[in-house]
């Protein structure tokens, strides 16, 4: 995958990388010329990554989602729950940033170079639909949905 570097802090700061032997995903930066408060319950920011990417193969894009500790303890999550890059998407990778906390509380304080959100690389299938009249396979589970099975 070829990556081009957008903010040239980021070679300073270091690529975006696995923190750990295990992590799934790789961290990203706020690359933003100042701190930023995110509002409790307002629209959604757009923050820049910093990168572009070229996958330069279509069987696999990047997942943006947020950092599980900014969401369990400051509340920062995604503004449109999960980022899709797709494989052919070319241009800046951008940050969806939202603050969930209740109207009143204290905004997010977000500082360049902060570590706000992370990519994982999933492999995609495109299968090919073909239409029918009626299912070639059956299951149990037809219909229903939405907590049919139980809690």
């Amino acid at each position: 995958m070829e990556v081009r570097i957008l903010d040239p802090r980021i070679h300073v700061w270091g690529l975006p990388d696995y923190q750990t032997a295990g992590s799934a995903a790789i961290d990203l930066f706020a690359c933003l010329d100042s701190a930023t408060d995110i509002t409790p319950q307002a629209p959604a920011v757009l923050i820049s990554a910093g990168i572009a990417l070229s996958f330069g193969d279509f069987s696999f894009a990047g997942l943006i989602l947020p950092r599980s500790g900014q969401g369990h303890k400051r509340g920062l999550v995604l503004g449109n729950s999960t980022g899709l890059i797709d494989p052919d998407y070319t241009g800046e990778v951008m940050i969806s940033t939202w603050n969930r906390n209740p109207p009143g509380s204290d905004p997010i304080t977000i500082q360049p170079g902060e570590r706000i959100a992370q990519m994982i690389f999933v492999p995609v299938l495109r299968p090919r639909f073909t239409v029918v009249d009626a299912f070639s396979r059956t299951t149990a589970r037809a219909a229903g949905g939405f907590g049919s099975t139980g809690a």
